[in-house]
């Protein structure tokens, strides 16, 4: 309480009262009290009691002390320099202390002409010092609260800043990344279209063409990871894996890379290392990305190590390169999405900044954990992830592919063969008309294109033989391919109501493939598409595949 606040309730009152501090300071008096004395209130302000009262000071200071130290109402009295006698003196305790600090604490003299009364007027006294002292803890919650709210409200827009900034860098970034490979994939094509070249330099471009491509694939495939990843739409699919050969398998797809760079690539694996539950696909994702990231930040002839170990209850995938290193200012934020060391424009190295972060997913998906180390900028890194190891694990199943965007691509040798199939392509890309109708007829089919749901329902009910596949887009102008399926399904069988039908997308998230399967479709493949795995579904699906 200050003594304004004090005279606020105090100047009204009909008797005296005077507000001191602990060692007998007058802080303030009311406009009674000074009439009382005869002293204006601008003079009282600053004096000691005992300048005012007639008793000797050290009766005045003990009546303070007894004051000070007591629980209770203190009633006492001291005889002050007044013309109408003695003055009864009481303190309000605990209401009108509470405000100030206990090293000095603030006494309420109250004159009273008899005691009788003194119960009363401060009853009433108290209850307004309590009445003030609540409103005046409500308002400093209020201010606390204020400034905890300006305090969140600035954290908050500091947060937005930042992400809104993180935001336009992946943008950028993104534009740049694919941006680029298509600056490669249009030129080349644009030279072997309109020059005569010999053949070394027709296969370089090819070469450039599908480096690039694949390029593109990569990043797209990154992208539909971490959104599958974020909305919780990633799905595993759990066995017992046995880990060599998952790392042998991601080695050898960066082993090339690793061999342009002149980068020894080096493993310690134990064979004994024990089974792990988990996605096979996936696990090998996991290195593929932890090596890719170590050799692409590895100068020429630097070394990138890999350990395979058991150690108690689990089992530690180690790689470690002697690359540039991790600042320790960036150290914690390395498995964050969309984060780089360097985003200027003028860094050294591509990529969205999402690939240690799909690492972090999927090794939390598995129930392990991955860190980093690094002791700064020149030193290197190194990556651990920890994965636990099954307590009985049969034999494990090895992985089938790798990565399907990082993998050295099929061998296309038509293989089986298509030989009398009748196949109707339905894509409103004529490009990508082109390249089905050339790889079908290469193997053999007998193709027809159409370019929309019309066309197609023309196709089939106009040939004079039935066609044996359809191989539709899902997204087209006017019809897509749903609606088109459903038109087809209402013809006669006759007619082609009840052809096999492959869907070829580029809407390849695992709620596009169950819609496409659910519309009746009896196959969903994702674009880009290696031909020979596309010739493989089309010979599956007219039966050409025996015994497998």
């Amino acid at each position: 309480m200050s003594p304004e606040q004090f005279l606020e309730f105090a100047r009204l009152l009909p008797e005296p009262v005077l507000l001191i501090s602990g060692n007998g300071q007058i802080l303030a008096a009311n406009p009674a009290f000074s009439r009382m004395l005869g002293l204006p209130r601008q003079i009282l302000q600053g004096k000691m009691l005992f300048e005012l009262a007639t008793d000797p000071p050290d009766r005045v200071k003990q009546y303070l002390r007894n004051c000070s130290s007591s629980r209770e109402m203190v009633l006492g009295s001291l005889t002050l320099s007044a013309d109408n006698g003695e003055t009864c003196l009481c303190r309000c305790e605990g209401a009108a202390i509470r405000p100030w600090s206990p090293e000095s604490p603030a006494l309420i003299l109250l004159r009273l002409k008899n005691r009788e009364s003194a119960s009363s007027r401060f009853t009433l006294l108290n209850k307004k010092i309590d009445e003030l002292a609540k409103e005046i803890r409500q308002r400093q919650r209020a201010e606390e609260e204020r400034a905890q709210l300006l305090v969140q409200e600035q954290k908050a827009r500091a947060e937005a800043e930042n992400l809104n900034r993180l935001k336009d860098e992946f943008l950028s970034t993104v534009s740049h990344e694919l941006r680029t490979p298509l600056n490669a994939i249009l030129g080349w094509s644009h030279i072997l279209r309109t020059n005569r070249v010999d053949e070394a330099t027709m296969n370089r471009a090819l070469e450039t063409i599908e480096r690039n491509a694949r390029s593109q694939a990569q990043l797209i495939d990154d992208l539909l990871d971490i959104s599958r990843i974020i909305t919780g739409k990633i799905r595993l699919n759990v066995q017992t894996v046995e880990l060599l050969p998952v790392i042998e398998a991601a080695m050898d797809t960066v082993r090339p890379a690793a061999d342009a760079k002149n980068i020894r690539l080096q493993s310690v694996l134990d064979p004994a290392a024990g089974p792990v539950l988990g996605d096979s696909e996936r696990l090998q994702q996991i290195v593929w990305n932890l090596l890719s990231n170590a050799i692409k930040f590895t100068p020429k002839r630097g070394r990138v190590q890999v350990c395979l170990q058991r150690i108690n209850s689990h089992v530690e995938i180690v790689v470690a390169d002697t690359g540039q290193g991790i600042s320790a200012e960036f150290l914690p934020y390395v498995f964050d999405r969309f984060r780089q060391g360097d985003s200027s424009i003028t860094r050294s190295f591509g990529g969205l900044g999402l690939g240690l972060a799909i690492v972090r997913q999927l090794v939390e998906l598995h129930g392990g954990t991955v860190h980093a180390e690094s002791s700064g900028e020149g030193q290197g890194a190194t990556f651990t992830v920890k994965l636990p190891l099954m307590a009985v694990g049969p034999k494990a199943i090895e992985p089938e592919r790798v990565h399907p965007a990082v993998g050295g691509s099929v061998p296309f040798d038509c293989s089986p063969r298509l030989d009398g199939l009748k196949i109707l392509i339905v894509d409103d890309d004529a490009d990508i008309r082109d390249l089905l109708t050339y790889t079908l007829e290469v193997c053999g089919a007998e193709v027809m294109a159409a370019a929309s749901a019309d066309e197609a329902i023309s196709a089939l009910t106009e040939s004079s033989t039935p066609m044996d596949i359809l191989i539709s887009d899902i997204g087209m102008p006017d019809e897509d391919g749903y609606a088109l399926l459903r038109r087809i399904r209402a013809l006669e069988p006759k007619k082609g109501g009840r052809i096999p039908a492959i869907a070829l997308t580029a809407y390849a998230r695992t709620q596009d493939r169950r819609a496409a399967l659910l519309a009746g479709f009896q196959s969903h493949v994702a674009k880009p598409v290696e031909p020979a795995e596309l010739i493989a579904v089309i010979a599956n699906l007219a039966g050409r595949i025996r015994g497998i």
